[in-house]
Parts: structure tokens; C-alpha cells; sequence
């Protein structure tokens, strides 16, 4: 698949290169979970400049520290030593800075952490007496986004306040997920675009998956992913335990409640035996921003009426299906398994469809807030407006109904439904209500 998208990311990088290159060296982190394209974008942005790239695997410094030192030697062309520890080939890169121009990428930094937490400090020490005086423009990226936050926000680290610029890799838009679709596919259906978005959520190495292999419809996709030696198989349990490490059990089960359907807290904690879990909630949500808290528009921060939802869509659909019927894959009986996502497929959409919308909503930039309403504890379907969102100008705000095909929208429940959240919470609004079905994508 070719490469796509990213333009903003792209004139950002390069405008932080010819600072490094006219001016003085610059540090630039980019963060972004796993699959999100951070290598790809970074090699794009470095095109037709010296590059010396160095991915962190996990082990032994020296042996790592020889092979970076022949990399070095063969992308710059230049004579040095072999190097067995990081701090001294750092403190090279930085001084040949003076001499030259340069990108440096330092790919899954956050793997020193294993390797010999002390380069960080001497890293430091390198860059503040180097940095002023060189001309190396420092691309430093991971996945693992507690550890970088860490390594870069947490005011004990020696590296805090060192990065010119922090830039973190989001999902690709709707639009970008239409643009790879009509390439590949020109006349595509409707439930083609809602599926790639429900398996990928916008996941470029997943998109590229599908797109390489020619699967480009709900069936396809599935099949694909339920393959002997799929990466699919194991995708979600490889990026949590990157995240997380050897604890990852406890985490694992409420993604996976949540992803069931057990969305509150009381919910989650009687399924799992009455365990306390607000402090790995709340660690989930603010430490790796993997679930979120959604509450009733407009209403107070201390509300009890709380649901929670997995932010990642992939993920969502990893839980709802690869972990629940984890004995399928395990005897090998993919076939059962994919006519079981297949036949859920309509019900499992629609809620992805509900998120296609509001992530349209958000890319307009048209409104202030965007959520959904409800009235109590309860969850059922008469109670519930799919999308509420408010303007971002005048005191006007939309609410929509989310199907997947028109023919099942009913006008007399939303007409209710309408009128309760008008003198609920939206009494002094102007409200725009609106059906969106797949024909609205």
C-alpha cells in the first residue's frame, strides 16, 4: 500500500529539520501506539537527507551498540571506532554534528529502559553540551506510551525538558480510510468502508494488511484474520503486554468486560468476583488512555451515571471476539469462529457505525462537545439519544439516531426521546435532530 495522509505531520517534520540543519540540533519525540505508522512516517519525512536509523531491540548494549556503530558507518559514509556503549556513540553522533548534517532516528527508544536505564542521563549530558554547537536533527519514537511519557514528562527524568517538540500519531481520518478504500476498490459498498473501519479502526499497518491481500469486504476481512498464521490472532495480547508487561491479567479482563457489554463500574467488579477496580480504571483511562469515561451531555463531573468504552476500535473488536472464543483458536477451528463475527457482524457495526459518526463530528470541528444522553442507570434503548453535540458557536446542538439502515429507525421513540432531552438538559437549545444510517458514511 502506498504511503498516505499525513501531510500536517510531514510539513511539521520538515520545517523541524531545516531548524536543525540551519540553526542547531533539535529533539523531536513521536509517540503513537503500535501499527500507527510512526517508522513509515518518519523515514518519508527524512527522504533525500542523510539518515542513520537505529532500532532498539532488546539486548545486550554492546552487541547493539556494534551493529549501531556499522549502520553509522554505512549510512554517513564516515570512519569511527565500535562503539560498545550508547553514551560514547551518542556523544560521537553529537560531535560529528558539528561537521554535519544529519537526521538521527532512535526507533523504540523507550527499550533502553531494559537495556541500561543510565544512558538516559548520559544522553543528556551529551545533548546540553552539544546541542547549541551541531547539526543533528534527533527523531526519537515508541510505542509504549507509559514509558515515553515517562522518559519525557516526568520531571525526574534526566531527559525532561530536552525535546524541542512532542508530536503523538492518531488513527487515519475517515476521509483517508474513504481514499484507500475507492483506490483499491472503487465502487465499494457502504458496509465495506463501516467494515474496514470496525476491524482496523483506522490503523494504517492493518489497513495494509487487508488492502495488500486484496480484502477489501466484511468476509474477506474475516477470513483473512482467521488464518493459521494471522498476525490478528495475537495483535491485542502483543500491544497490551508491550504496555503493560507481566501484569497485564487484571487489565486484560475489564477490556474485556467492557468490551462485552459490561460498561459500569459495579458491572465490571461483580464479574470479576467483587474486586475493587476503580484504580485500574482510572489507570487505564489517564496512564495509557485505553478506556474512556462517557457520561450524559452537559451533566456534572462527579455524576454517577457513568459508562465506560474502549477507546481503540481494534481492540474493542479483539476483546469482543478473539479473547471470548479464545478456545476457537486455540483447536484451531477458525471456521467456526469466523461464522460466529460474521453472523454478530450487523449487531457489532452498528455500535462501530455510532463511533464512525462521532469521529466525522470531531473532524469537522464544527462542535464544542460530542457525546450521547441518557436518563438514569438504565441502558435501554428507549432511554438512550446515540449522539448529542453541541455547537461550537450559538447555543445549538445535534441529536441523531444511529442505524445501520433507515428502514429500522423509528420516528414516534426518537419524537419521545427528543422531547425528554430537551427539558432534561437541553431546554435553552436550538436542537437539529437527525437520523444517520451507512448512506449518511
Amino acid at each position: 500500500m502506498k504511503f498516505y495522509n499525513r501531510e500536517k505531520e510531514l510539513a511539521a517534520l520538515e520545517k523541524i529539520r531545516q531548524t536543525a540543519f540551519s540553526n542547531h540540533s533539535q529533539m523531536t519525540v513521536l509517540t503513537g501506539r503500535r501499527r500507527i505508522g510512526k517508522t513509515s512516517l518518519i523515514f518519508k519525512s527524512c527522504e533525500g537527507s542523510p539518515t542513520v536509523y537505529l532500532f532498539v531491540s532488546r539486548s545486550n548494549e554492546a552487541d547493539l551498540c556494534m551493529r549501531f556503530s556499522s549502520e553509522t558507518r554505512q549510512s554517513l559514509n564516515v570512519y569511527m571506532p565500535d562503539f560498545v556503549k550508547f553514551s560514547e556513540l551518542f556523544r560521537f553522533l553529537m560531535d560529528l554534528g558539528k561537521r554535519m548534517k544529519f537526521n538521527l532516528i532512535i526507533d523504540e527508544f523507550q527499550e533502553f529502559y531494559y537495556i541500561n536505564p543510565e544512558i538516559y542521563s548520559l544522553m543528556q549530558d551529551a545533548w546540553d553540551r552539544f546541542r547549541k554547537e551541531s547539526h543533528v536533527n534527533l527523531v526519537v519514537s515508541g510505542s509504549v506510551y507509559t514509558l515515553m511519557n515517562k522518559i519525557f514528562k516526568d520531571a525526574k527524568e534526566p531527559l525532561y525538558g530536552r525535546a524541542d517538540n512532542i508530536m503523538q500519531l492518531l488513527p487515519f481520518t475517515t476521509s483517508v480510510l474513504k481514499a484507500i478504500l475507492t483506490d483499491h476498490k472503487p465502487e465499494y459498498a457502504k458496509d465495506d468502508l463501516l467494515a474496514l473501519y470496525t476491524f482496523t479502526g483506522g490503523i494504517p499497518k492493518y489497513m495494509e494488511l487487508f488492502m495488500d491481500n486484496g480484502c477489501t469486504d466484511m468476509e474477506s476481512m474475516v477470513d483473512f484474520m482467521l488464518q493459521p498464521e494471522s498476525p490478528f490472532l495475537t495483535e491485542g495480547q502483543a500491544l497490551l503486554i508491550q504496555e503493560f508487561g507481566k501484569k497485564y491479567g487484571n487489565y486484560f479482563s475489564i477490556l474485556s468486560a467492557i468490551s462485552n457489554g459490561k460498561n459500569t463500574l459495579p458491572e465490571m467488579e461483580a464479574a470479576m468476583g467483587g474486586a475493587s477496580l476503580g484504580g485500574q480504571l482510572k489507570r487505564l483511562e489517564e496512564d495509557y488512555g485505553l478506556v474512556k469515561k462517557k457520561r450524559p451531555i452537559l451533566s456534572k463531573e462527579g455524576s454517577q451515571t457513568v459508562r465506560y468504552e474502549v477507546s481503540d476500535m481494534f481492540l474493542r473488536f479483539w476483546f469482543r471476539y478473539f479473547i471470548k472464543y479464545q478456545s476457537y483458536i486455540e483447536i484451531q477451528n477458525y471456521e467456526r469462529l469466523a461464522d460466529i463475527i460474521k453472523n454478530d457482524y450487523p449487531t457489532f457495526s452498528g455500535l462501530a457505525l455510532e463511533m464512525y459518526f462521532r469521529q466525522q463530528m470531531m473532524e469537522s470541528k464544527d462542535f464544542s462537545e460530542i457525546g450521547s444522553w441518557w436518563q438514569g442507570k438504565s441502558c435501554k434503548e428507549q432511554d438512550e439519544i446515540d449522539i448529542v453535540g453541541l455547537y461550537a458557536e450559538g447555543k445549538r446542538a445535534l441529536a441523531a439516531e444511529v442505524k445501520r439502515q433507515s428502514k429500522n429507525f423509528k420516528p414516534e421513540l426518537f419524537a419521545k426521546k427528543m422531547e425528554a432531552l430537551r427539558k432534561k438538559a437541553l431546554f435553552n437549545y436550538e436542537i437539529e435532530s437527525k437520523l444517520l444510517s451507512m448512506e449518511d458514511m
